[in-house]
């Protein structure tokens, strides 16, 4: 195993990171837990971080690339010395896989498989437990907007209720969709209303406007055994969520992203035609920028930029593949010009170890695209990749996840997670030469079997990085650089990554480049 480290490494002894966790617990974080539907709701077993095997030769190189130093130790922090880590807030009542993060004022909602739970993060050193909700159902994607949290369900549950039990997706009765909550009451949030969408609701995306918000429902993996699920599934669902009145939310249409003759719609076809790539079933995820009326699409075998002027019928304007490295089109940021469009391919599905020399530096990484012409002519054009330069045990699941834009006027640079490839930040200024200035990670959690965690979301908020690690729990970061001290001084009063703010509010003209130079 190569390593590519870069940076200098500054390495935590392993007693000192196990005695701040224990001090954390200590602090008071007593909460109680809020059932948001009867008591005796439970979380379904096996919804934890998943493990597999690896080959005997594979473990001995772990444990080689360990003894040697390439690789930190198991649970060993390490960074680069720009970046301090500032807590750890481990599970607490929710068990379950940690997933996405959203931000509202001095709160920080956390996704959970089993819910989601509310900090306090005015005291970024000490973020406090608000609220744990105990609501099953994965991956619970998590968003939010006024006084409402919006929750995706994309696992088949008996009914919408969060008493719920798994149930086969072939019984018509199963439910999959949108949860939502009123928040008016931080302490004690209320289930306030749900929404069943076609294939669930893997993850979800607001456009939100002053009366209403319209919510993007991005789902894949259509079956003709599931009653609910049916292909082709070639598009999205939008639901519109009244503020004042979300118990009336309903879908209000289902635009077809992909037409085309035949059951499984116009999208990429995938194997045997493209081997080794994901059909296009469905969108994965999809970031809006609502200030200049756009979104681009991470769509399994495809990635989209459209137009969304009217929310309930977004138009595509452009469509890419990759059918030699990109396996599954999995999220999409825009830079804040309106220019760039970062692409992720989750090659393995997350549960894999791609950040190794086998698979090689192009693979499981991210595609940067210039957005080149004006308007409604605008082409994304493909310009390179970036991964993290430091290869992982292959008992390391890792490969490109989810970030968000540190706002640096005149420079595109990004924080992102990498599953135990741990937290980089990297800048694309150059969208041909992109490189990465900090990083953050902890040695595998086990250094002979494949075991999933790592780091899910990692995004930068009112002057630090917050992160949902599957397994670890909550992590606060604080970033010290020349290079992006400007965006300490940033403040937003609410931030969902998929609905991408304007930090700046100062677009000049029509989103994209005038020429393909």
């Amino acid at each position: 195993m190569t390593s590519l480290r870069t940076t200098r490494i500054t390495r935590t002894p392993r007693a000192r990171i196990r005695g701040l966790g224990v001090a954390t617990a200590a602090a008071g974080l007593l909460v109680s837990l809020l059932a948001a539907g009867p008591a005796a709701a439970t979380p379904d077993p096996g919804d934890a971080p998943a493990r597999g095997s690896v080959t005997s030769e594979q473990a001995a190189d772990a444990r080689s690339a360990i003894q040697s130093g390439e690789i930190p130790g198991v649970d060993e922090i390490v960074h680069s010395d720009n970046i301090e880590h500032l807590v750890n807030i481990p599970k607490d009542a929710l068990a379950g896989t940690n997933s996405d993060l959203a931000f509202q004022g001095k709160y920080a909602f956390a996704g959970n498989y089993d819910g989601f739970r509310i900090f306090d993060i005015s005291n970024p050193r000490a973020p406090k437990t608000v609220a744990q909700v105990l609501c099953p159902g994965s991956q619970n994607d998590i968003s939010v907007s006024g006084n409402l949290v919006f929750l995706s369900t994309d696992s088949s549950r008996s009914d919408n209720s969060c008493a719920s039990v798994s149930q086969p997706a072939t019984e018509k009765s199963s439910w999959e969709g949108m949860k939502i909550f009123d928040i008016s009451d931080i302490r004690n949030p209320r289930y306030v209303a749900a929404v069943e969408t076609a294939c669930g609701s893997h993850t979800h995306t607001l456009v939100p406007e002053k009366r209403d918000v319209y919510v993007y429902v991005s789902s894949y993996s259509p079956n003709s055994a599931f009653p609910d699920c049916q292909p082709p599934h070639d598009g999205i669902s939008v639901i519109k969520v009244p503020r004042k009145a979300p118990q009336n939310s309903a879908i209000v249409s289902f635009p077809v992203l992909f037409p085309g003759e035949g059951p499984d719609g116009g999208g990429n076809p995938g194997g045997p035609t493209n081997p080794g790539v994901s059909k296009t079933t469905g969108c994965h995820d999809i970031t809006v920028l609502p200030g200049k009326d756009i979104a681009a699409g991470a769509c399994m075998g495809d990635g989209i930029l459209f137009d969304i002027k009217d929310p309930e019928r977004p138009k595509v304007i452009d469509r890419v593949q990759d059918n030699v490295n990109f396996a599954f089109w999995h999220s999409a940021t825009f830079n804040q010009k309106a220019n760039k469009v970062v692409f992720t391919d989750e090659l393995g599905g997350g549960g894999a170890a791609t950040c190794n020399e086998v698979v090689g530096p192009n693979r499981g990484a991210d595609g940067i695209y210039d957005i080149v012409g004006k308007g409604k002519k605008s082409k994304l054009v493909f310009r390179s990749y970036f991964k993290i330069p430091r290869h992982q045990a292959d008992t390391e699941n890792c490969v490109a996840h989810n970030g968000s834009l540190i706002p640096v006027k005149g420079k595109d640079i990004m924080v992102q997670a990498w599953y135990q490839g741990g937290i980089s930040v990297w800048d694309f200024t150059d969208s041909r030469r992109p490189k990465e200035i900090a990083f953050f990670e902890r040695g595998p959690i086990s250094a002979t079997a494949l075991v999933g965690g790592g780091s899910w979301s990692a995004y930068y908020y009112n002057g630090h990085i917050f992160s949902n690690d599957m397994a670890k729990g909550f992590d606060v970061l604080r970033l010290d650089d020349r290079r992006t001290d400007a965006a300490k001084w940033v403040r937003m009063d609410e931030l969902n990554v998929q609905t991408q703010p304007d930090y700046f509010d100062d677009f000049d003209g029509g989103w994209g480049h005038g020429d393909d130079d």
